[in-house]
């Protein structure tokens, strides 16, 4: 079988998506990584799809050029919703983003076409109509309600994502899903950290559904495609995972043991610049 030792890039707005990262290494513990987060124009959410697919573009490009990488996760569900076809035909490498299988990560929990499902997304994410495009394309043929869920990235970030505070804004949020509702997709990489409260609230006001995060699903994806161009890194190989930034490694340094499981320091974070070519 042919190997690749070039790495995996992976890139989101921001911290976010180290959540999907996290997922990446937990199953592919030998490829090497590379992460960037556009932290100097997050937040993405709230962009035109215009400037959202040129700041991919241009993210995507500064990551082929610096970093040589075999295969692009965008780790972004914004960036997956409105930039996925236009990243696919300006790269020479396999794009893999975040909706794709976590409609199909929804389609699994429920075991049925017909079932209600919702999602919880940023602005630009529910605004796409992506999520119930990409349910249908799998045979869905039940209600898909996409929710804005602004509130639960700065809770995230915050670190509030227990207790009363962020139960109450789950809470509010879900009252706008139908009441048949039978899996709920975190269709944002920040709110798996508001997994556990998000769940409880779901309980109470719709207790037949579920909580359905796309990060192991997004890896399976990955897992797949490398299996079948070849691409996966040899076994016997020790994989180094950096880490780029646009602005404030502090922040991403702060926020690491949250998102990424582990702690890492600020001077283990590359300060960058993304080259605006697009």
């Amino acid at each position: 079988m042919p190997h690749d030792q070039r790495p995996i890039g992976v890139f989101d707005s921001g911290v976010g998506g180290l959540t999907v990262l996290r997922a990446l290494q937990a199953a592919l513990p030998d490829e090497p990584t590379v992460y960037l987060g556009d932290t100097a124009r997050v937040p993405y959410g709230t962009r035109s799809a215009a400037t959202v697919v040129r700041y991919a573009l241009n993210n995507a490009r500064t990551l082929v050029k610096r970093a040589d990488i075999k295969l692009l996760v965008v780790a972004c569900n914004t960036v997956s919703a409105v930039a996925l076809d236009a990243l696919r035909q300006d790269l020479p490498i396999p794009v893999v983003g975040v909706i794709e299988p976590g409609a199909r990560a929804a389609l699994a929990a429920v075991g049925r076409v017909d079932a209600g499902i919702g999602v919880l997304g940023t602005a630009g994410t529910v605004r796409s109509g992506a999520y119930p495009r990409a349910l249908a394309q799998r045979g869905h043929t039940g209600v898909a309600t996409a929710v804005a869920a602004p509130l639960f990235v700065p809770l995230a970030e915050e670190g509030w994502t227990d207790g009363d505070v962020p139960r109450l804004v789950a809470a509010r949020y879900l009252q706008a899903l139908p009441a048949d509702v039978e899996a709920v997709v975190l269709g944002c990489t920040h709110y798996p950290l508001l997994a556990p409260v998000i769940a409880l609230a779901l309980a109470e006001s719709h207790p037949r559904a579920r909580v359905v995060d796309g990060a192991a699903a997004t890896a399976v994806d990955v897992t797949r495609v490398l299996d079948e161009q070849g691409l996966r890194a040899p076994s016997d190989t020790h994989p180094t995972h950096r880490l780029f930034v646009t602005d404030s490694p502090e922040q991403m340094a702060r926020l690491s043991r949250a998102f990424l499981g582990r702690e890492v320091s600020a001077a283990q974070i590359e300060l960058i610049d993304v080259e605006m070519t697009a």
